[in-house]
């Protein structure tokens, strides 16, 4: 991860849409030193008149369009489309770049919706934007004003960010975004198992969590497959190995494989 001031000085950033995804987008944001955001809500909030100096609010999407360069887009999937044909006249392509974080809505939708000259990414974080350790996929298709860079560094500045194809978008939408919900479901199994041999929930979670933390890091940092991990802390006749041969009988690897598949297909129907 990295952040440069001067991007933030040359572009001004908007975001439409601050449900879970865009807020959580718009906090990592703002966490790492954005000089300047304009977010737009559908209902302002007492709160919202008291947040960060480097934060406008807005029930307008005019307000953010015309006070922005880079301009997320984080409404649901259904409603992306719509939203282009009524703004379509508003969006410059000498001025903005989109970035649409929606799921399922292709750079060809996109752009048969816009002015064809007009630069488009799409970008796939998920919610540890929040606290910026985002895993975000970003693709784009023609881009005039020349501003991957300046998206990078702005998926950076939430995380980390990684260049796909598009069409490779909804394969990481799964592993990636709904891979947060996978990894937690999991956390809670072992948080659970930790009270059942004698731990509070408090203690529990705090151990499960900085387990994963750190099973995470061995694997970032050393570039080792799981496997080579694993070996280094199952012995002959131990108890780790017994614990992973019954949930393996109890089919844990398959049934997470399949739950991937099975997600990646009601992604691929929808």
């Amino acid at each position: 991860m990295y952040f440069c001031a001067k991007f933030y000085m040359m572009v001004k950033i908007g975001i439409i849409g601050c449900g879970n995804l865009g807020t959580s987008i718009l906090n990592g944001l703002l966490n790492s030193g954005v000089e300047q955001i304009w977010a737009s809500k559908r209902s302002l909030a007492s709160e919202d008149a008291n947040g960060s100096p480097n934060l406008v609010f807005t029930t307008s999407n005019e307000e953010v369009i015309s006070n922005s360069d880079i301009i997320l887009i984080t409404l649901k999937p259904y409603k992306i489309l719509e939203f282009f044909a009524e703004y379509r006249h508003l969006l410059n392509p000498n001025k903005h770049t989109i970035v649409s974080a929606a799921s399922g809505i292709l750079i060809s939708q996109i752009r048969s919706a816009l002015q064809p000259e007009i630069g488009i990414y799409r970008i796939m974080p998920n919610t540890a934007s929040a606290v910026q350790e985002s895993l975000t996929a970003v693709c784009g298709g023609n881009d005039p004003l020349n501003r991957r860079e300046q998206v990078l560094q702005l998926t950076d500045s939430i995380g980390v960010s990684i260049v796909i194809e598009e069409e490779l978008l909804d394969a990481v939408t799964i592993l990636g975004a709904c891979g947060v919900a996978y990894v937690l479901r999991f956390i809670r199994g072992m948080i659970q198992g930790g009270i059942e041999v004698g731990f509070d929930a408090t203690t529990a979670t705090k151990i499960v969590s900085q387990t994963v933390k750190g099973a995470a890091e061995l694997l970032i940092r050393n570039g080792n497959h799981p496997e080579a991990e694993i070996d280094k802390v199952t012995t002959p006749k131990g108890c780790t190995i017994v614990g992973l041969n019954e949930m393996e009988h109890a089919g844990f690897s398959s049934a997470l494989i399949k739950g991937i598949v099975s997600s990646c297909e009601k992604i691929a129907k929808d």
